[in-house]
């Protein structure tokens, strides 16, 4: 299984179901209350995604979206972040590589997508 993670600044209720259904079928996931947790489904082509959206991720103004399937419908998160940056217009940010859970993140660069372009910088 594969995933894709991407963090949305100042996530507006309703704008990830807008974003994602014209990217995939079956959507399934209520981002009305986006102080919560939300757990959700959908499907691109004959594969089944898991969608869950994780408030309050690296502070209180970032939002976690992780995307789960055997195939997904962008390649990385970067890619996955440009396409919800163009249809949010809030800041976005992703992972550049392959980082695992558990490993330090303290001094790792991270893209930043925002009306300043994208730029590799420390989280904080």
């Amino acid at each position: 299984m594969q995933d894709l993670e991407i963090y949305i600044r100042d996530l507006e209720a309703g704008a990830v179901c807008q974003w994602l259904k014209s990217h995939v079928e079956q959507l399934v996931l209520n981002d009305s209350d986006v102080s919560a947790v939300a757990k959700g489904s959908a499907c691109y082509g004959e594969d089944r995604l898991k969608i869950t959206l994780y408030p309050r991720a690296f502070g209180k103004r970032f939002t976690s979206l992780i995307i789960e399937g055997d195939r997904l419908p962008w390649s990385t998160d970067l890619d996955c972040a440009r396409s919800a940056w163009r249809a949010m217009d809030t800041e976005m940010r992703c992972s550049p590589g392959e980082w695992k859970e558990g490993e330090p993140v303290e001094d790792e660069k991270w893209w930043r997508l925002d009306s300043r372009g994208e730029q590799l910088v420390v989280w904080n």
